[in-house]
Formats: C-alpha cells, sequence, structure tokens
C-alpha cells in the first residue's frame, strides 16, 4: 500500500510542478535582471543592450520554447 505525500493540499508530484515552473520563472526573471543591469552599466545604448538580450536570452527562450512546443504536441 502506497502512502500519498500531501504538501499544501497537493501531492508530491502536483508539487513538484508547480515548485520547478515557479523557480525557473523566478530564475529567468532574474537572469534578464542582471542582462538589463549588465548593458546598463557598460553604457551600450540601445543597440548594444538589444544584441546583449539576443546573444544571452538564447538559452532561456529555447527552454520556454521547449515548454510551448510539448504543449503544442501534447506531449507533456
Amino acid at each position: 500500500m502506497e502512502i500519498d505525500v500531501f504538501i499544501f493540499g497537493l501531492t508530491l508530484a502536483e508539487f513538484e510542478d508547480i515548485s520547478l515552473k515557479l523557480g525557473l520563472t523566478a530564475l529567468i526573471a532574474f537572469m534578464v535582471f542582471i542582462i538589463w543591469n549588465l548593458a546598463k552599466e557598460s553604457k551600450a545604448g540601445r543597440y548594444g543592450m538589444m544584441w546583449m538580450f539576443v546573444g544571452l536570452g538564447v538559452g532561456f527562450v529555447g527552454f520556454v520554447a521547449k515548454a510551448v512546443i510539448q504543449k503544442l504536441l501534447g506531449i507533456e
């Protein structure tokens, strides 16, 4: 017999799924802040700031795109 573990009224799997999504969202928001602060301190200008966001932001854009594609294809 398996005992379900409940955290805040959620099963462990549901809690882990929500925590992962919230944690990664917070991490991506923090990375955007870091890129913005780096561009501001380096006085990159608008064009330079745009390229910093493009160059440094490709990693988390790919991660978000993967989640969207999985949702659209129903792979989850």
